[in-house]
């Protein structure tokens, strides 16, 4: 139901290494502040918690870029691979895209749901090899613990999540499966009873991964988080009908140096609505973090 005005991008499409393509999304103010913003599963750089963040920043002085995952920008693309929860390569190519072209001092990653995942994935594989000029951090209503996760999803209560993933999700699967003759079998389609399965016969194969073990062991930021060296912030509501418990890691941020972890009772699935406020409360919360207040 929310709309967020006043958002108007500027579109460049970023080829990646391995010949295929990612859409770019800029405000560019010509700041020498820029935050990348990651969108969530089956998302894009036009929903409303993704323009909702990029016109906070935006008042507050910072380039924005939302970019849009392979097939997410309305064109698929190229490559038999689609992207996946725990793909950080793209990333770290529009990362460096970024830094390449304009002339950046301070850089904020923050991502949504599996965009979350990705940033937190992305920031602990690098460790203390995190480009410097990325200072925080910000993670949404983020699965950090993929099988876990992938049970809640079959819960009778998130069954518009679940059809609402696969329906988009199979699509997808579908065109590749036409393109790309012999890689797929489409007719596991009628064998999947659970969301594990759709990762199985689907998510995995195609996103090259062994199994679904393999796809929630490699993918799922909650492996690679220890090793993050810049302040990170993980907003996670209790009532988010899609995260586990272990989405939420206390242990670790009780010992963790540059893991902040906030659990508030509401909020659901990206929402954290404010009455009578334009912004969320994730939105204004990641502006603080990202400006070092109140760390």
């Amino acid at each position: 139901m929310r709309r967020v005005p006043g958002i108007s991008y500027e579109r460049e499409r970023l080829t990646l290494a391995d010949g295929d393509f990612v859409d770019l999304d800029w405000l560019d103010q010509r700041s020498t502040k820029l935050v990348i913003l990651t969108h969530g599963l089956e998302g894009d750089s036009s929903r409303q918690y993704m323009r909702g963040m990029a016109r906070l920043f935006g008042q507050h002085q910072y380039d924005v870029l939302a970019w849009n995952c392979r097939s997410c920008s309305g064109e698929m693309n190229r490559a038999f691979r689609l992207y996946n929860h725990g793909e950080i390569g793209d990333l770290g190519e529009v990362i460096s895209h970024a830094l390449r072209t304009k002339r950046y001092d301070e850089l904020v990653l923050i991502g949504f749901s599996m965009g979350g995942n990705i940033t937190l994935k992305y920031l602990g594989v690098q460790g203390r090899n995190v480009p410097d000029v990325i200072k925080r951090g910000i993670a949404v209503s983020s699965p950090v613990d993929l099988g876990a996760s992938a049970l809640l999803l079959d819960q009778p209560e998130n069954r518009f999540y679940r059809n609402r993933f696969r329906k988009k999700l199979t699509r997808k699967i579908s065109q590749k499966a036409a393109r790309f003759p012999d890689r797929l079998d489409m007719r596991k389609l009628a064998q999947v009873k659970q969301w594990r399965d759709f990762d199985e016969f689907f998510s995995a194969p195609v996103n090259n991964y062994r199994d679904a073990d393999d796809f929630y062991q490699q993918a799922s930021a909650i492996n690679f988080m220890p090793e993050i060296t810049v302040p990170t912030l993980l907003i996670n509501a209790q009532n988010d009908p899609l995260l586990s418990p272990e989405c939420s890691p206390t242990w670790l941020a009780e010992s963790h140096p540059n893991i902040f972890l906030e659990t508030p009772r509401n909020g659901g699935h990206v929402g954290f609505a404010i009455a009578r406020d334009l912004h969320t409360y994730a939105e204004r919360r990641a502006l603080a973090f990202s400006r070092h207040l109140n760390l």
